[in-house]
């Protein structure tokens, strides 16, 4: 299963990655909106947006791209360990 993580903190982009590998997930970390966003996010099984750390912008694209692609979203406030383990126990169990 493939995810992409949107925002979040960027020292924690590795922890992210780990986090993803622990669940059996190959995961991409945007902390910060790249040029040419929309077609980084390739097409993902998942995507998980931390609200609070997330540029408006961002949140836009992403959303635009999953109603494109019927892509999942994954919307939490939060952008610790512990909230992206909740979302991928209940999308990769």
């Amino acid at each position: 299963m493939s995810v992409v993580v949107i925002g979040g903190n960027d020292c924690m982009a590795t922890r992210y990655k780990d986090i993803c590998k622990g669940y059996n997930c190959k995961a991409k970390v945007f902390t910060q909106m790249p040029s040419d966003f929309e077609n980084k996010l390739g097409n993902p099984d998942l995507m998980v947006v931390f609200t609070n750390t997330c540029s408006h912008k961002m949140v836009n694209v992403v959303d635009r791209k999953a109603r494109k692609n019927d892509i999942p979203v994954a919307k939490i406030h939060s952008a610790g360990a512990c909230a992206l383990k909740s979302v991928l126990e209940q999308y990769c169990s």
